[in-house]
């Protein structure tokens, strides 16, 4: 699935038993599994792996700006190897 092969698997986590299964949400085929000693370790285990970060999207910066807060970091090691004076510019985030 080209989503997938862009973005990345978006993998779903459940347990049965003392298995812990995965498979793809976007239904591209992509699935495992892992057997463990005991089901509550199966069902710990599922559970800490299916979260979604959405919590925290407003305490840290997409992914999508890492670019932007590259060419910035950049930008002010140049002018400071050149001897000049950074700009005064807006704390980061």
């Amino acid at each position: 699935m080209l989503r997938c092969h862009l973005l990345g698997h978006r993998f779903r986590f459940l347990h049965e038993g003392d298995t812990m299964l995965w498979r793809c949400a976007r239904g591209c085929g992509a699935e495992g599994s892992k057997r463990y000693p005991t089901a509550q370790d199966a069902k710990r285990y599922a559970r800490a792996f299916d979260r979604e970060d959405q919590a925290d999207m407003g305490r840290r910066a997409p992914l999508g700006l890492l670019p932007l807060r590259l060419l910035r970091a950049w930008r002010l090691r140049r002018r400071k190897e050149a001897g000049g004076e950074p700009r005064a510019e807006a704390p980061p985030p």
